[in-house]
């Protein structure tokens, strides 16, 4: 309650009311501060360890990519609470992202609107960082994409040069072919691209000694049948599990006060997709006979979510909207919700 009723309204104004200015801040400061937020670590963190991936984690909240996308505030997470940490969406080559404005905060809806279009230092400089100064103290994601520039007949060789730059670090990598931002991303969701860059991102896996888990992050509004003639490629390439899911294209949900704000084009995020973000949950791990792990994330608000998202088939969890919007008291509202209901 602190958080919304002062906390936010606080930095928006210091920002002049420009969510993305709030976000860049947010994040500088948290990079800043490092291993000075250890202190208040057990206020918020919570310890409810689970092995999923073949991966130990200490809770199952875990923060979605775009928040951190270049890594630079990668000790600050686990002291917010978060069991582990993905980063991204990075790209083969360094890019500005879309013209701003391109996020938009819907207060009254619970949620927001982006268009970022994948800003980021590039693949290397996130290798470089990470060697400099180390992974986290959590499991690390690393959520990797399609360069603006890159023609989408050479998407693949995009993502394998990602994977090759930082497989060193990753305890899992996101596939995301489902970001709305980057033009033609999404078609890389169809049966046979994807078959094809997947079995080269295997390929390349094997090629580099290891079997860092390779998940598919896919969009809310496939079909039934094209979500399942997805999972079938995924099951038929090895792939380790679904992240589930990126933003929405839809508008539904959006409150009247906020109806503006519609027009805007990018991806909605927050409390409109809590229930289509569960009823992709449930139809992956009905559809793949709960053989594919499953990190649910769009929509989580309250520990009520997190725990829907679990009885769906969710493994894992990850929050982004929820967190920009109310702060890191969620984390550990969430965490401790479903601590208290195994």
């Amino acid at each position: 309650m602190l958080f919304d009723r002062i906390v936010r309204p606080a930095m928006y104004r210091l920002a002049y009311h420009d969510p993305e200015v709030v976000h860049e801040r947010t994040v500088t400061l948290l990079s800043r501060a490092g291993t000075a937020l250890r202190p208040i670590t057990k206020a918020y963190r919570t310890n409810d360890p689970t092995t999923v991936l073949g991966l130990t984690f200490p809770n199952k909240i875990g923060l979605a990519a775009g928040m951190d996308k270049n890594g630079r505030a990668l000790n600050a997470w686990p002291a917010l609470g978060f069991g582990f940490i993905e980063v991204g969406t990075v790209t083969r080559h360094p890019q500005p992202g879309n013209p701003k404005p391109r996020l938009f905060s819907l207060p009254a809806t619970d949620a927001v609107i982006n268009r970022m279009g994948f800003n980021n230092d590039g693949a290397q400089a996130l290798a470089d960082r990470l060697a400099a100064h180390g992974k986290p103290a959590v499991p690390l994601g690393i959520s990797i994409g399609k360069s603006k520039v890159t023609p989408l007949d050479e998407a693949v060789e995009d993502y394998r040069y990602s994977l090759r730059a930082l497989h060193p670090f990753a305890d899992y990598f996101a596939i995301n072919v489902s970001s709305p931002n980057t033009p033609g991303l999404r078609a890389l969701q169809d049966k046979s691209a994807l078959a094809e860059l997947l079995a080269e991102l295997r390929k390349t896996g094997t090629e580099l000694g290891g079997n860092t888990p390779l998940l598919v992050k896919v969009a809310p509004d496939l079909t039934d049948d094209a979500l399942a003639e997805l999972l079938e490629v995924c099951l038929d390439h090895g792939v380790a599990g679904i992240i589930a899911t990126n933003t929405t294209l839809s508008r539904a949900g959006i409150a009247p006060a906020e109806a503006a704000l519609a027009s805007e084009t990018g991806g909605l995020s927050g409390r409109p997709l809590t229930e289509r973000s569960a009823e992709v949950v449930r139809f992956v791990h009905e559809e793949t006979e709960g053989k594919l792990p499953i990190i649910g994330v769009g929509g989580i608000l309250g520990p009520d979510d997190a725990r829907r998202m679990l009885d769906a088939g969710a493994s894992l969890v990850q929050l982004y909207t929820g967190f920009a919007l109310h702060g890191p008291g969620l984390v550990r509202r969430v965490g401790r919700g479903l601590a208290a209901g195994r």
